[in-house]
């Protein structure tokens, strides 16, 4: 409920339900008035035309004047007996003011009745030289109904107008719309597909297209551009230093001192293809992709490693939507991160668990260690680029960009990333991945 459209819809049907709420009342207050006195006055003359011809008329002539009323005109005249019983008029404010108006007109002894010994219709009582009588009518000769017409327009009106609003806020969310799509487009990487129209003929919308996107082809030309430089330092950079290291081999003679300027040149190397992975372009191009394929071959330079031991737990037919070099460089620094700082403090091997499990619409890989884990205040922070806890400052020498690389890389294929520490000691890093149906 908290979209543009429907906030934009409600204020229009607020505003519209309240215009007519408004004209409702007026129309009522205009036509209530003189509609009861309209009807009021339509009955006291029946009453007074039907009271004086009978008064006016001896006991023979009246008979056959009642049975002429009531055969022509549909009105009947009884005696009002003492043990007679009715029901009073509409008790809403229009029959209220009916009544009101005919014991003005006709005398303080008349009553207004619905309902009289049972029997249904507009019945008004009268004194005759000092006899009572009723009076019985149709009530559909009056219009005492009126306000239901009025209410039948006023719905009808009311639906029309909502139509209208929801028509409206569509039209006013459809641009922005778009260009929430549009951006989402932009924030993926993928440029092309994320151009608005330039022709639409509202002037505002037209111009925020057209600058937006002006800025959408500076941006790819900024992303094309940074590629280019990322090859060209990826090049300028490596060349030679493997040039340093094959010279470093062949003019050292000192052992230990040519292992060491190897290593150097060697986290050097790795520093760089750190920085490279991390500034790679957004697209990725997702596959379905063997994921108990792609562990094994990440697995395979730690056969050699006698401290590292691997436990893995997976289905061999599970089938994830992702790139397959994307994430095995994920999961190769996943590996590399617990191998670093996941030794148990009593074995000093690192026993590393790797488990994935199916919850639809995912599949749940979780890389686990059982070292001492992570302080909870600095667990929020391991993903920030060049971040590193206080292990890693003593104990490494990386960029601090291997978390913020898997964590960005996951987000690229649409997955999930969380760092937690296992209840019973370690790190756990679980990735949410789409499933790929097999069917």
């Amino acid at each position: 409920m908290r979209s543009l459209f429907w906030r934009t819809f409600f204020l229009l049907a607020l505003l519209l339900l309240g215009s007519i709420a408004a004209w409702l009342q007026t129309l009522r207050s205009l036509d209530f008035e003189p509609r009861a006195i309209q009807t009021a006055q339509q009955i006291a003359s029946l009453v007074n035309l039907s009271r004086a011809a009978l008064i006016h008329s001896d006991a023979i002539n009246r008979v056959s004047l009642l049975k002429t009323m009531t055969e022509q005109e549909g009105l009947r005249i009884v005696p009002r007996e003492p043990g007679d019983t009715f029901e009073p008029f509409d008790t809403d404010a229009l029959g209220q003011r009916i009544t009101q108006e005919l014991v003005g007109r006709l005398g303080p002894g008349t009553v207004v009745a619905n309902r009289v010994n049972q029997e249904s219709g507009l019945w008004v009582g009268f004194v005759i030289d000092g006899d009572n009588y009723w009076m019985l009518t149709d009530r559909a000769r009056f219009n005492t109904s009126a306000g239901r017409t009025w209410l039948i327009w006023l719905i009808a009106a009311a639906a029309l107008s909502l139509a209208g609003a929801a028509l409206i806020a569509r039209l006013i969310n459809r641009p922005l719309r778009q260009l929430s799509l549009a951006t989402s487009r932009v924030r993926d990487g993928d440029f092309e597909a994320s151009r608005l129209d330039e022709s639409v003929v509202t002037r505002e919308i037209r111009a925020v297209n057209i600058g937006f996107n002006r800025m959408t082809q500076k941006l790819a030309k900024i992303e094309q551009d940074r590629s280019v430089m990322l090859a060209g330092i990826s090049h300028d950079l490596r060349t030679p230093l493997a040039r340093l290291r094959l010279e470093t081999e062949l003019s050292v003679s000192d052992i230990e001192a040519r292992d060491h300027m190897a290593a150097d040149i060697a986290q050097l190397d790795a520093v760089i293809g750190k920085f490279l992975d991390y500034a790679r372009p957004g697209m990725v191009d997702l596959s379905t992709v063997s994921l108990g394929e792609v562990i094994a071959t990440c697995l395979y330079s730690l056969k050699q490693c006698a401290d590292v031991e691997v436990k893995l737990e997976l289905a061999d037919d599970l089938l994830v939507r992702a790139d397959a070099v994307e994430l095995g460089r994920v999961i190769v620094n996943l590996l590399e991160n617990a191998r670093r700082y996941g030794k148990s403090v009593d074995s000093g091997i690192v026993r590393v668990e790797i488990t994935a499990q199916v919850r639809e619409p995912w599949v749940l890989l979780q890389v686990r260690d059982h070292g001492t884990g992570v302080s909870p205040e600095l667990l929020a922070h391991l993903t920030t680029p060049f971040y590193r806890g206080e292990a890693a400052r003593t104990a490494a020498n990386g960029a601090g960009l291997g978390l913020a690389i898997v964590d960005k890389t996951i987000a690229r294929m649409g997955g999930k990333f969380v760092l937690s520490n296992a209840a019973d000691g370690g790190l756990v890093a679980s990735i949410k991945l789409q499933h790929a149906a097999t069917g």
